[in-house]
Parts: C-alpha cells; structure tokens; sequence
C-alpha cells in the first residue's frame, strides 16, 4: 500500500479548516456583540508569532547574510525599527490607518495616543479593540524592519 506523503495532509488540512472557517463566517451574518475567546486567542497567538517572525527571525536571518563584523549592527538596525515603529504606531499611526475615515483616504485623529482603544469589541469583529490594535502593530513593524535588509553592510547603525 502506498503511503500518502506529509504535504498530502497538511494540504488537506488546510482544506478542512479552510472551509470550517469559511462556513462560520457565512453563518454569522449581522454585527458580532460579544467578544469571542476563541477569535481573541488566535489572534493573540497570531500576534506572537508574527512578533517572533520579526525580533530573532528576521534580525537572526539578516545578521547570517552579513559579514561577521556587521552582526550586531544588523541585528540592532531590526530591533531599534521595531521599538520606533511601535511607539509611532500607537501615538498616531493606529489613528491615522484605522480611525473614522476623513474624506475617504485617511483616518481622523479619534485615537490618538490610543484615546478610546479599550476592551470592548473593535467594529464589525468580535475581538478586543486594543488587541486588533497590536495585532495591526505587528505588521507595521516588520513591514518596516524588512526594509533594513536593503542597507545591511552599506550603512552603520550610528547613521
């Protein structure tokens, strides 16, 4: 009997969950109004995994490109952007991405500093406010940190 291949199942897998996932969403039409530990647990593991993406993965990977003498420096360039974009992000970039909608292209400064980001559901999901707001941070950040690969040997940390 021939045995199925490992790719085989996860492929499946994916299917599956895939189409469970789907086939909720379908059936919770309307506005959720409550938070859901479930939606909040995956979506903090989700943040977790994406910050480990960034801090040892990304830095970790752009440190092994580079010479020896530049290690440190790279590593540091990864982990200094992602300290900065995070104190931006919640002084007023969540505002600026996610606030009410000011003429259609940009957000209105209703969260600034986080002002009203709290526990209570974010619109139209069923997690909490304040971590769809990490969540999102997240992504800012290594969004940001992908670009030190670009510099990696051509530029000192001190400039």
């Amino acid at each position: 009997m021939k045995r199925a291949k490992p790719c085989t199942f996860w492929l499946l897998l994916l299917v599956v969950l895939g189409s469970v996932s789907i086939s909720t969403v379908w059936a919770q039409e309307g506005t959720p109004s409550a938070i859901d530990t479930g939606d909040t647990a995956w979506i903090l593991i989700s943040s977790a995994l994406v910050l480990c993406m960034t801090l040892p993965g990304l830095a970790l990977f752009y440190g092994g490109l580079v010479r020896s003498k530049n290690v440190l420096g790279t590593i540091m360039h990864t982990t200094i952007i992602v300290c900065v974009i995070s104190i931006g992000w919640v002084l007023w970039g969540y505002t600026l991405a996610f606030g009410p909608d000011v003429g259609g292209v940009i957000g209105g400064l209703d969260y600034l500093g986080l002002r009203g980001v709290g526990m209570d559901a974010f619109p139209g999901t069923r997690i909490p406010h304040l971590l769809f707001m990490v969540f999102q941070l997240m992504f800012a950040s290594i969004t940001v940190a992908l670009v030190t690969g670009s510099f990696a040997e051509r530029m000192k940390f001190t400039a």
